[in-house]
């Protein structure tokens, strides 16, 4: 476990807002000393601390004391100590003299050793700010190393900071105002290699101020493709017009992963872990990222990552079991309409432009033909086009179980669409009869030949209308290749294309609730219900299904987590098999996960020329597989290295 944690690109980091002593250093250096004990407790490795926290933020014309500066200095020496003791990295803030200039810095500290001096580029100068009257910016500093406190040290905002032990982990500075400037110092350091930017900030509260901020550090880790870490002064800053509230925000390329309770006075401290690895899988197929030049001139620091002394590291991030469904059930509901917007706007476009009125859907009381008949009746809808031009083809054969067989009929009824039922048995077995199949030969010819079956007189009905076939299958089946080929892995739209099998179930129940009632959203509630299945094979003596998917393929729930982690994150599969371990701890067993995941990857690799022959469909989501968009994957690429991590 202690290799894993880095192995896999996750470091540790905290942003802690000290319950400071305005104007007494000595003080504040053992309030720091106190906060980075708690942080390295909590198995933090690289810790933010504020602006100018060794003093205070709001100390006002005391910053031109020599008494103050002075005691600054013995206050860094005694954070100095205390990262060496402890095994970690501070980024403290500070007043700093240089040739005769005063400067708010950033000091770079690290497990007893001060390795670089970052200094504000942006000084405010409006409202109740006044830093200009102090401190003088970056763009007049007239040296690129000094002596501090014993150590000739780099000095610059042209600095970043590398991990020896994890050549990933590269850390960029800018203090407070820098973020809002219209140009951050933080975009140039991205571009130049760092991923994790932190922020020793001293911004005070104002009313929606939070929020504003809370969204400007969102946006940036977005920007930059990054991590962001931010630490600001706290409520032991003066109160003289203005608070402080200590608001500490740690995000990952858009998502807040935490944020701090304000207006504390004792220490704020929040603890969360990035993810380097995914912010480099995403910076390497971003264009737009990659193909920008770096105009900054950079000194590149090295320092040791280590872990804090006495601690084992370990995974603290939660994984979703179900990355593509929100656990927020209001969020989930939302998704789920934005979806069946999407869904619906984009299949409205392409029958408006086929200028066809009829549509001809299959419907077998599963799942995803459900999904894609509801997204229908939506498209004839904004169309302005009647239901009865939707004719739902039913067809049953050997392995269609009454139930589904009588939702699929009662659906179509209800909906108002015009219902048909075409029977394959006679044709199917005809057919088996002409290849010299035998008709007891359960095999993969028996059950293709079914669905190839389905799909002719699909076509050939749209043929008889002028209409218009809509496929059903999913993205998470697109993945697998599970989907006959030259059968349901055709259509004229796919328009469940880019939906994953566990956000289907949702989307279906999501419509029964939100968009239907009585009879309607009764059947939609036991198609929601009904295992997964293709009935193909003949059901059990009972009549019920007996071939379900997932005993054959494996769970949809693992299939779609280890889909959306190398697809969406660039996960190696050994990252996958791990993070799948923890999410899925007392459920799935390590030797049980490592079996689908091999599938998964064998499958994957194996039937992308079904990927590279599928017709349009919308995309939803930031996973898609779609030849002509997302995913470019020639069909004779080999699986052997990815399956090789497994064992």
């Amino acid at each position: 476990m202690p290799k894993r944690v880095h192995q896999h690109g996750f470091v540790t980091v905290a942003a802690a807002s000290p319950a400071l002593r305005l104007g007494d250093p000595a003080a504040n250096g053992t309030l720091v000393c106190q906060a980075l004990e708690k942080a390295a407790m909590e198995g933090a490795e690289i810790v933010v601390l504020p602006e100018l926290c060794l003093t205070g933020y709001s100390c006002g014309d005391l910053f031109g004391q020599r008494t103050l500066l002075q005691g600054a200095l013995k206050a860094l020496a005694q954070v100095n100590e205390a990262t060496g003791r402890l095994g970690l990295t501070a980024l403290v803030g500070l007043p700093l003299e240089v040739s005769g200039r005063l400067f708010n810095v950033a000091v770079f500290v690290s497990r007893g050793k001060i390795l670089g001096v970052v200094p504000k580029t942006h000084l405010p100068n409006t409202g109740e700010f006044y830093e200009q009257r102090w401190f003088a910016s970056a763009r007049v500093n007239p040296v690129t190393e000094i002596e501090l406190l014993g150590q000739v040290v780099p000095m610059g905002t042209d600095l970043l900071f590398k991990a020896k032990d994890l050549p990933e982990c590269v850390v960029g500075i800018e203090i407070c105002e820098d973020l809002w400037a219209v140009e951050p110092p933080s975009g140039p350091l991205a571009l130049a290699g760092a991923n994790l930017l932190c922020n020793l900030s001293a911004s005070d509260e104002l009313l929606t101020k939070a929020a504003y901020r809370r969204e400007l550090v969102k946006a940036q880790s977005a920007r930059c493709l990054s991590a962001y870490i931010y630490a600001a002064a706290g409520a032991g800053e003066s109160s003289t017009d203005i608070v402080y509230s200590g608001h500490g925000l740690i995000a990952e390329n858009g998502t807040i992963l935490g944020e701090s309770e304000r207006f504390r006075f004792d220490l704020a401290l929040l603890v969360s872990q990035v993810d380097l690895d995914r912010l480099n899988a995403d910076r390497r197929r971003n264009s737009t990222f990659f193909g920008a030049p770096s105009t900054l001139k950079t000194r590149t620091i090295s320092f040791e990552l280590g872990h804090p002394t006495g601690q084992t590291p370990k995974l603290r991030r939660r994984f979703s079991q179900h990355p593509f469904v929100p656990n927020d059930a209001h969020k989930r509901d939302e998704n789920c309409q934005e979806i069946f917007a999407i869904q619906s706007t984009g299949l409205a476009r392409r029958l408006r432009h086929t200028g066809v009125k009829h549509a001809v859907i299959g419907v077998s009381g599963g799942l995803d033909s459900t999904l894609a008949l509801l997204v229908l009746l939506e498209a004839f809808g904004r169309l302005g086009l009647d239901r009865k031009g939707i004719i739902g083809l039913t067809m049953p054969g050997p392995g269609t179980s009454a139930r589904t067989r009588l939702n699929a009929i009662r659906l179509m009824e209800t909906l108002g669409v015009t219902p048909r039922e075409i029977p394959i048995n006679n044709a199917f077995e005809q057919h088996l009869r002409d290849i010299h199949h035998p008709l007891q030969k359960h095999d993969v010819t028996f059950e293709n030949a079914q669905a190839r079956e389905r799909t002719q007189i699909l076509m050939d009905t749209a043929n008889q209308l002028g209409g218009f076939v809509v496929g059903t299958g999913d993205l998470s089946e697109a993945a697998l290749g599970w989907c006959t080929f030259n059968a349901d892995h055709m259509s004229m739209y796919h328009v469940n294309i880019g939906v994953p099998k566990t956000l289907v179930r949702h989307l279906v129940s999501w419509a029964a609730h939100a968009r239907h009632v009585g009879t309607e959203r009764a059947i939609l509630e036991d198609i929601v219900a009904t295992p997964v299945s293709p009935e193909l094979l003949p059901p059990n003596d009972d009549g019920e299904i007996s071939q379900q998917t997932e005993m054959l393929v494996g769970p949809y729930e693992l299939h779609d987590f280890f889909l959306y982690h190398a697809v969406r994150n660039g996960y190696r599969p050994a990252k996958i098999l791990w993070l799948a371990e923890h999410s899925f701890a007392g459920k799935y067993d390590q030797a049980e996960i490592k079996h689908w995941l091999r599938n998964f990857f064998t499958r994957f690799f194996s039937q992308q020329f079904k990927r590279s022959a599928m017709p349009d469909g919308p995309k939803v989501g930031s996973v898609a597989l779609s030849p002509r968009g997302d995913w470019r994957m020639p069909s004779d690429a080999e699986a052997t290295a990815w399956l090789a991590e497994l064992g």
